[in-house]
């Protein structure tokens, strides 16, 4: 890539969404110059990052796998190596590879409306230097790499043991014969405590609240009995179809019949526990759905947890000892490892300082705009996935939502797309996050602003979305296409 060109599209962030994003333009906008640079060595983002034990997906494979690239393994939840190979081949099949630079992290991002262009910084191995592109893509998802959520656990430097985050595993720790506490009970933890327990340690999931369970089969039957049925690719595009609305379908149902939802998913509980199901430790004080579920492929956690190398407490940490942690119930857990799997700290932008003529933006004074863009900024889009469904979902249909948009401007000769909100508006802002999760609660301060309705709104919907992005025209009245930010005569 060389430095000195103006690109048409600089794509921030190498993982699901920036290839998603690498994928529509080559078959969308296949004479457009585009970059996809990426902070780390690899590509795979999230599934780059995270190489604890266990990890794995948890959406299933037919969602989490993109519309263009049908996942075509047998197993519905697969693993982060699994995965990543998966996003290899993809950006080797869809010639993404030649325009991709890792090891180079943004720093800023400047637009500069006298030029339309973004004038953004980047720093690798060979120094700093500053990249020029029309329009900016910014896929580096919505939480921080460098810094996970600090729990402030009360103590924890008495601890004389190994502490360690899951989002920074050392790849040769042996934790086999070991007494590990994994504090936390979420996606991670679930994932990760089996793994442990296979590996030969002795684990202890400690969790202050529990959190809700589901068991699902790794292997994908449905697929595989319509792959034997079907001509593949229309066993694979209906396999999807189905996973979708099934899964809508259940989170529909969650919130509408709470009760319900609730009783079936306790009856499954003590089915798979037996004589080790007990309501305090595995009945959260909330409805399914209220946080996201966690999924336990094939049951293992559960296995683990009848077998006796696994045991859950639940209970409140009132300080660490060198040799283990103290609960306020007067209880020791003796450790000599202890994982915290505390959760992630949310950030918009990959952290990137972003302006615009030289001014920060903030964030949060900002309206979303078709769940990709913001009031006021030109010419960029960012991804911020379901909270409810697969991240690739929104991945692919922001990424074919902003081909078309740049198709679109150039075939009128535009240089620059806005969303504009006008003065006294009026908007009422709504509560997008419904959910309590910690990570979410804690981000709401830092959200820019969603409306109650579309499209001013970050949605939660997809089949909603899909119906909204093919119905509602690209120039809507709202995203203006200009000549430059100087002429504000509108070319369509």
């Amino acid at each position: 890539m060389a430095a000195a060109a103006t690109l048409d599209v600089l794509i921030v962030g190498a993982g699901i969404s920036g290839i998603s994003m690498g994928a529509h333009l080559k078959r969308m906008c296949p004479d457009l110059a585009f970059a996809l640079v990426e902070r780390r060595e690899s590509i795979g983002g999230t599934w780059d990052l995270f190489r604890y034990p266990g990890v794995r997906s948890d959406s299933d494979m037919a969602t989490l796998a993109f519309s263009f690239a049908p996942w075509r393994g047998e197993k519905g939840i697969a693993s982060g190596e699994e995965i990543r190979a998966y996003l290899e081949q993809v950006v080797e099949e869809h010639g993404i590879a030649p325009h991709l630079r890792c090891g180079t992290r943004v720093l800023t991002a400047d637009w500069r409306s006298d030029e339309a262009l973004w004038h953004v910084e980047v720093e690798s191995v060979a120094g700093r230097e500053t990249l020029t592109a029309r329009f900016l893509h910014l896929a580096s998802g919505y939480y921080d790499y460098d810094e996970p959520h600090d729990a402030v656990l009360p103590g924890l430097e008495r601890f004389a043991g190994q502490v360690v985050h899951p989002q920074f595993w050392p790849e040769a720790l042996d934790l086999a014969g070991k007494r590990v506490a994994v504090i936390g009970s979420g996606a991670t933890a679930v994932s990760l405590v089996p793994a442990l327990a296979e590996r030969g340690a002795e684990v202890t999931m400690l969790q202050r609240t529990p959190g809700w369970m589901v068991s699902q089969p790794s292997a994908d039957a449905l697929g595989e009995k319509l792959k034997r049925w079907l001509p593949e690719h229309l066993a694979l595009r209906l396999n999807r179809w189905i996973k979708l609305r099934l899964g809508w379908a259940f989170f529909q149902r969650a919130r509408s019949q709470p009760t319900k939802v609730a009783d079936y998913l306790r009856s499954h509980l003590r089915e798979a526990l037996g004589e080790q199901y007990d309501s305090r430790t595995f009945e959260p004080p909330y409805n399914p759905w209220e946080q996201r579920l966690c999924l336990v492929p094939d049951g293992d956690l559960f296995a683990a947890i009848r077998n006796g190398s696994v045991r859950v407490v639940t209970g409140d940490i009132a300080s660490f000892t060198s040799d283990g942690v103290r609960l306020t119930s007067g209880a020791l857990l003796p450790a000599e490892v202890v994982v915290t799997a505390t959760g992630l700290k949310l950030q918009i932008g990959g952290g990137i300082g972003v302006t615009l003529d030289g001014q920060p933006i903030a964030w949060e004074q900002r309206w979303f705009y078709r769940s990709c863009m913001f009031s006021g900024v030109p010419n960029l889009s960012v991804v911020f996935g379901y909270l409810n469904a697969s991240w690739t979902l929104r991945a692919d249909m922001v990424a074919e939502y902003v081909a078309r948009m740049l198709r679109h401007m150039g075939e009128v000769g535009a240089q620059v797309a806005v969303p504009e909100l006008p003065e006294g508006h009026g908007m009422a802002e709504d509560d997008i996050i419904l959910y309590s999760s910690g990570y979410l609660q804690r981000a709401k301060p830092l959200m820019p602003k969603s409306a109650g309705s579309l499209p001013w709104r970050l949605n939660q919907n997809f089949l909603e979305d899909a119906r909204d992005y093919r119905q509602r025209p690209l120039a809507d009245g709202v995203l203006r296409f200009l000549p430059t930010m100087a002429k504000r005569r509108e070319v369509a």
